[in-house]
């Protein structure tokens, strides 16, 4: 059964009793920023005083100094915010949440609020263990529960039953329950589905909703069950039908739906003036994305956009925090919070010149000082990809009526197969391909054709999918082969082989779905790849999530399941998978 709880509170009496002697100048603080121009968001404006830190908690925001502190910092010139948050990031999209904190937090970002899937089917206590890893980073980190897995998994996979779901809602780091893909089984009456929802509530966790083109009606529904925002908004009436609902509405700008610069320009025409219920996200963009920053770049598209510099601000910051309940320790410049502040040399300028987390520096003079040690301690709690299969010529035996024809990179429909799917090689003009989705225990396969993909490659392999099962896809059953053969060297990864060559790789040997690499290495790898595709005839936004997404039923129309072709709104198998 669901219980009351709080997120984590991060301090004990004893260290309460600590910075009070701090105030009281028993102690000397351990950092003061002198001549401070910081932000106060609860007043909206520019303040000028002197902040003093003790360990990782702001202790006192005034105009006095102690007479002593272990480091004191004049800042003045500068210019202080609270540390961004991003409220609904992905954190396995190639990197993982160890490497994706250090990167963003060296960019002003200094709280995620993270997805839990890949997390959410592993076993309890290993899932934990991580979290536990992650919270000892200079960055504060908290989830989301997940309700359902995205996917039709086969029978012998692990069990989305209510004591999963429960085990997640208790942990102290979980702060949301979502993102409610499966939405229409509750509609439809599945009870299982909003008692969950309604447990959510009980235990003090918002709903976030998953509801691209919700009609009003929906939309209303939804908030009945319990439901208390959407990311989903595609254009500014969409976004303000839901402010008028009374969701909190979070503005999207990824790598497949770079959607911010219109949404706000045009919110800002249509006379929006309220800002308190908006937050903006970058929804796990793909690394090279994030070439530009995170919530820094958000930032400066609204700013960029004549949304006020304060409010742009409070948005990545006060709003998240309030929003998750968190806003007595995140998000504001104010004693009693966790000290994360970024110093900015201009206001017009979000990304930071040094970054302040938990009260440590990790950024300052144009160098990382992020405890690289921290992020290896998380690295080695995560599961290695064990790729212990075969894939064998006979396997490549293609003998589907029907396959799936790409409308953007991750909406599919389903088309009949006009070539003849026997031969070796499919023609390199046309932009048909095999594909075949391998259970990453070599029990199933699916065997069909992708239209739409690219025209000139050879063989594309990826442990890195919705399912975790392994995609292999090609013009070239030889090319095919002998990318999965580099993808098991590797211990998991996206191989790229054409004519016998491997043009573009990108290990990762974690879960089969993330890097051990720096993001900025990653950005490079994801690059290439992208390019080499590109070069061969992807022609959408982007590959890694059409990968990612091919076996996702909560979009449209059709898609390959460990179940076999699935058709999403019928909820049906149109055929199964065989077993090898």
């Amino acid at each position: 059964m669901p219980t009351k709880r709080t997120a984590r509170a991060p301090w004990s009496k004893v260290m309460i009793r600590s910075q009070l002697e701090v105030v009281d100048r028993v102690r000397p603080p351990s950092l003061v920023l002198q001549n401070a121009t910081y932000l106060n968001v609860y007043v909206k404006q520019w303040k000028t005083a002197n902040i003093w830190i003790e360990g990782d908690r702001i202790v006192y925001v005034g105009p006095d100094l102690p007479e002593s502190a272990v480091e004191t910092v004049d800042v003045s010139g500068k210019y202080i915010v609270p540390g961004y948050i991003e409220p609904h990031a992905h954190p396995f999209q190639l990197y993982n949440p160890a490497t994706l904190s250090k990167y963003a937090g060296e960019r002003g970002t200094t709280t995620l609020v993270n997805d839990n899937m890949l997390l959410f089917l592993q076993e309890k206590e290993q899932a934990f263990a991580q979290l536990e890893a992650i919270q000892q980073l200079p960055t504060s980190t908290y989830w989301w529960a997940r309700l359902d897995t995205q996917t039709e998994l086969d029978r012998e996979s692990v069990a989305v039953d209510s004591e999963r779901v429960h085990e997640w809602f208790n942990h102290p780091d979980v702060v949301m329950a979502g993102e409610l893909t499966a939405w229409p089984r509750a509609l439809k009456g599945d009870d299982e589905m909003l008692q969950w929802m309604l447990d959510a509530e009980t235990c003090g966790l918002p709903v976030e909703g998953h509801f691209p083109g919700a009609s009003p009606k929906t939309l209303t529904k939804m908030a009945l069950m319990g439901v208390h925002s959407d990311h989903e908004a595609m254009t500014a009436e969409e976004a303000l039908s839901r402010l008028e609902l009374g969701y909190t509405t979070t503005l999207r700008h990824s790598s497949i739906r770079p959607d911010l610069p219109g949404m706000i320009r045009d919110l800002l025409a249509n006379g929006l003036t309220a800002f308190d219920h908006l937050m903006v996200t970058t929804d796990g963009s793909t690394p090279g994305f994030y070439e530009d920053g995170m919530q820094d770049a958000l930032v400066r598209i609204l700013m960029e956009e004549g949304l006020p510099a304060i409010e742009a601000y409070r948005i990545v910051s006060h709003n998240v925090a309030r929003h998750f309940d968190l806003d007595h320790i995140l998000g504001s410049i104010a004693p009693g919070r966790i000290a994360h502040l970024n110093i900015l040399d201009a206001i017009e300028e979000p990304r930071p010149s040094a970054v302040i987390a938990k009260g440590q520096w990790i950024f300052r003079d144009g160098v990382s000082l992020f405890p690289n040690e921290l992020v290896e301690a998380v690295l080695d709690k995560m599961p290695s990809t064990d790729v212990s299969i075969e894939l064998t010529p006979q396997d490549l035996s293609f003998s589907m009526p029907v396959g799936l024809d790409m409308i953007n990179s991750v909406i599919m429909k389903l088309f009949k197969i006009k070539h003849d799917t026997g031969q070796d090689e499919l023609p390199r003009d046309e932009d048909e391909s095999f594909l075949m989705l391998l259970d990453k225990e070599g029990k199933w396969r699916l065997n069909t054709v992708l239209k739409g993909f690219a025209k000139d490659f050879g063989g594309l392999v990826s442990s890195y999918s919705i399912s975790g099962d392994y995609l292999i896809l090609g013009k070239c059953k030889q090319d095919m082969l002998q990318a999965f053969e580099r993808m098991n060297e590797l211990g998991g990864g996206i191989v790229l082989v054409d004519k016998g060559e491997i043009v573009a790789e990108i290990p990762l040997p974690l879960c089969g779905m993330t890097s051990t690499e720096p993001l900025e290495t990653l950005i490079g790898q994801e690059k290439q790849l992208r390019e080499e595709l590109v070069s061969r005839g992807y022609q959408f936004e982007d590959p890694i999530y059409t990968l990612l997404f091919l076996a996702s039923t909560h979009l449209p129309y059709v898609r390959a399941t460990p179940l076999g072709i699935y058709e999403v709104m019928k909820k049906q198998v149109l055929f199964p998978a065989i077993l090898r």
